[in-house]
């Protein structure tokens, strides 16, 4: 599947492998991307506001520099994540664009 102008490819891959590939509008967060699209794994429970970390995915090294870096808020956020890994990222503040066309983000086993 190749992006259309304005939209980035975005895959989530469950931690069973189970992929999910799905065009993201530019400037849309890829937590509101998969909760429209009713991608299993990631809940979004505050809505976007990144004050619940129920969005948490993995994100590849290749991709960390093409990402805006971790304000104060997610990194609090990202603490209480008893699966936090060093690249661990919440996807409400992961915007597409086309820098990240193509992207593959990892959810953990579980958000909660």
């Amino acid at each position: 599947m190749e992006a259309r102008n304005g939209m980035a490819k975005v895959t989530y891959v469950e931690n069973d492998g189970t992929e999910h590939t799905i065009e993201v509008q530019n400037g849309m967060s890829l937590m509101e991307a998969a909760v429209k699209q009713g991608i299993p794994g990631i809940y979004g429970d505050c809505g976007g506001a990144c004050a619940c970390a129920t969005c948490m995915v993995y994100v590849p090294d290749e991709w960390q520099g093409k990402l805006a870096g971790i304000e104060t808020m997610e990194e609090s956020m990202l603490d209480f994540c008893e699966r936090r890994e060093d690249n661990s990222r919440l996807s409400c503040q992961i915007v597409a664009s086309d820098a990240i066309d193509g992207i593959r983000v990892q959810m953990p086993e579980s958000q909660h």
